[in-house]
């Protein structure tokens, strides 16, 4: 049976689990990822009865879905009855489950995978989009994961920087997604710090804060973005910052600096500043410096590109630009701002409106498009 033919069960198959009381959504999340399997299974066996076998393997695929989403619900509750910010004394299953993913035998993009599906009850469709892949290629990857670890005893759980960078991903999702899973990244993040003694681990968790307290402030009433330099500081949250700022200089005052250290200085820097103009970007061009130095990630070097055009001028900033792949995600979007400052709106417009196209998200689109929109109009009049 071709993909064209499995497509043509879809609708009945989606029909018996809405009729045993599946909702649309979810019901629709299990029987694509039934028909992945089916993709991935059949050619070395078609069942006899192909329907039910997509009934049976899409009613489980639902079931383990409301399982992880109701213990996900769970632990959401009980942040209700969480104590004042500070260190937590309690280690839960849920943190245990995050080391337990990143098992040595696991590649890292797949321990991360695993866990926001199996622990962060992300769907594959929502973590695909954050790695910027197809569903179908995801929903491989998570079951390449789930086969290897299938037959390993989990005595040997994964590394601290594996962890970090699962946690850092699932706050990400919550932060910018459809999800907001924010405040458990926060949460999980402190029991970790609770109990491995690692900057990089305060780190993260002074960067969550930072990045948090101005949450409030980063839309509109409309839903639309509100830039930082627009953004009103007066509803930015000052006690996550006082505590993300006095857990980042316990942490700096090691001398281990990591990664998630020199983002938490850049996020401390933004929120130190009274105003935009008042940002301190000289010292944030020598964190992006050390971040790079750290890294050596293309998109750590195109944030340097702003914050060098806002120290030095646009023209600085445009020639650290020149070097970079304008394949990578939002450079139309940074060309396109320090264009502008440079006093070319015609060639900010064209390129706010390419990054428009190639946008993430409807939020982002829109905030762009209305960026083009507003110097096109500022031209013609």
């Amino acid at each position: 049976m071709d993909e064209a033919s499995l497509r043509r069960l879809t609708p009945e198959v989606l029909g018996v689990l809405v009729r045993r009381g599946a909702d649309f959504a979810a019901a629709e999340d299990a029987v694509q990822d039934a028909l992945v399997e089916a993709v991935r299974v059949w050619p070395a066996g078609r069942p006899q009865d192909p329907k039910g076998w997509l009934i049976t393997v899409a009613w489980r695929r639902f079931l383990d879905a409301t399982r992880a989403d109701s213990a996900r619900r769970r632990r959401e509750d009980r942040l209700d009855e969480e104590p004042a910010p500070g260190p937590s004394p309690a280690v839960d299953d849920t943190l245990q489950l995050y080391f337990l993913c990143a098992h040595p035998s696991l590649t890292p993009s797949s321990a991360v995978a695993l866990t926001l599906r199996a622990v962060g009850g992300l769907t594959t469709r929502q973590i695909a989009r954050a790695y910027l892949v197809p569903e179908a290629t995801m929903a491989q990857r998570i079951s390449r994961a789930k086969r290897t670890v299938s037959g390993v005893r989990f005595d040997r759980p994964g590394d601290v920087a594996t962890v970090l960078r699962v946690l850092y991903l699932v706050f990400n999702e919550g932060y910018s997604g459809d999800i907001d899973l924010a405040a458990e990244a926060i949460r999980l993040t402190r029991q970790l710090a609770a109990v491995v003694d690692h900057p990089e681990v305060a780190g993260l968790l002074a960067l969550m804060l930072l990045h948090h307290a101005r949450r409030a402030a980063r839309t509109a009433p409309d839903g639309g973005l509100v830039p930082l330099a627009e953004q009103d500081r007066g509803r930015w949250d000052t006690v996550s910052i006082a505590e993300g700022v006095g857990i980042l200089q316990a942490a700096l005052a090691r001398d281990r600096l990591g990664e998630f250290q020199a983002q938490a200085a850049i996020a401390a820097l933004h929120a130190d500043a009274p105003t935009a103009e008042e940002t301190d970007w000289v010292q944030i061009v020598e964190w992006y410096d050390e971040l790079v130095r750290l890294t050596d990630n293309p998109v750590v070097r195109l944030n340097r590109a702003v914050a060098v055009g806002e120290a030095d001028g646009p023209r600085a900033g445009l020639s650290a630009l020149a070097s970079l792949d304008d394949s990578l995600p939002r450079h139309s979007a940074v060309a396109a701002y320090l264009h502008e400052r440079d006093g070319d709106p015609e060639t900010a417009a064209r390129l706010y409106a390419e990054a428009a196209l190639k946008a993430p998200n409807l939020a982002e689109r829109d905030h762009l498009t209305r960026q083009a929109a507003r110097l096109n109009t500022r031209r013609r009049g």
